[in-house]
Parts: structure tokens; sequence; C-alpha cells
């Protein structure tokens, strides 16, 4: 699956900023910390914006393109936004062939938003997986750690009930 862009605005506070900079300084010396420093700022923004990235890229004085290739590469990085509840449905062929995509299409319309994307009050966030390996439970999604399976998409809006929606 290619990684989307955040579309979301950046909302970064300069405490997460001077977060962020001290790492930076810390490692900067040192080039082959360069995923060290991307894993810290993930878990001070969670995720790696485009903002985040160039903050990265200037401070340890390597190429934007190479931390890019790093946050798209490895799987660990998102460059999305995620809401305070991250929904993740699995589109691995179990879970598709019983449904798994008409479940996603009916959160994506009752969430009012895209794969890859998050609310605009943060709240909420939605994702494709792959296999998460509850094939016996297929179609399953996941909200946070909760796993949800022999789902309909007349489940979906219960779920979102439950979350508050």
């Amino acid at each position: 699956m290619q990684k989307k862009i955040s579309s979301t605005p950046f909302r970064g506070t300069a405490e997460q900023e001077a977060q962020l900079q001290s790492i930076i300084a810390a490692n900067k010396h040192d080039k082959s910390r360069l995923m060290a420093v991307m894993q810290e700022a993930q878990g001070i923004y969670g995720y790696l914006p485009l903002e985040v990235q160039n903050m990265i890229a200037e401070g340890m004085e390597v190429p934007l393109e190479k931390v890019f290739g790093v946050a798209t590469f490895y799987a660990q990085f998102s460059l999305t936004q995620k809401g305070e509840v991250h929904i993740a449905v699995c589109l691995g062929t179990a879970c598709y062939v019983k449904g798994s995509g008409t479940i996603y299409d009916e959160l994506q319309s009752q969430l009012g938003i895209a794969g890859d994307e998050c609310t605009d009050d943060g709240r909420f966030s939605l994702a494709a997986s792959r296999c998460i390996g509850a094939c016996g439970l297929a179609p399953v999604l996941t909200v946070n750690d909760e796993v949800y399976g022999r789902l309909t998409k007349d489940d979906v809006a219960g779920i979102l009930e439950k979350y508050g929606k």
C-alpha cells in the first residue's frame, strides 16, 4: 500500500518543536541516528508531517529526500495524523473476500473522511490495514487496540456510537 501524505493542517506546538530540536541537537553529530530521531519525532507528534521532516532534515543536515525516503520505506512511520479514535479496517484477502471493502466504504461515508485521513476535530481517523492475523473472525477492524470481527456494514453505526460518533 502506498503511503498517503496528510491533508490535515499541521498543528504542532512550540513545546513539541523544542522537544524535537533537543533530540536533533543530541544526535546530529551521527547521521546513522536519523531513523532513531524520526522514531522519537513520531512519538512527539504522532506522525511525520512534511513540516517535521523538514525540521529533521535541516537539523540533521541530511537531504529532505532522505528523510522522506526512510519515512515512506518503513511501515512503522506514518505520514498522516491519527485521531484519538483510530480505526483500521483489514483489507487482507480473507477479510476483503468477506466484505471488508464495504465496511471501509461505510466508515468513510459515516465519518466524512477518506482513508488515511483524520476528522477536522482530531477525534477519528481511518486507515486500511494489511492482515492482522484474525482471519477466522473476518471481516475485522480495530478501534485503537480493540478488535471487532464478523462484521457487516450494518455494524458500523453501532461501533462508531460506542466511541461518541
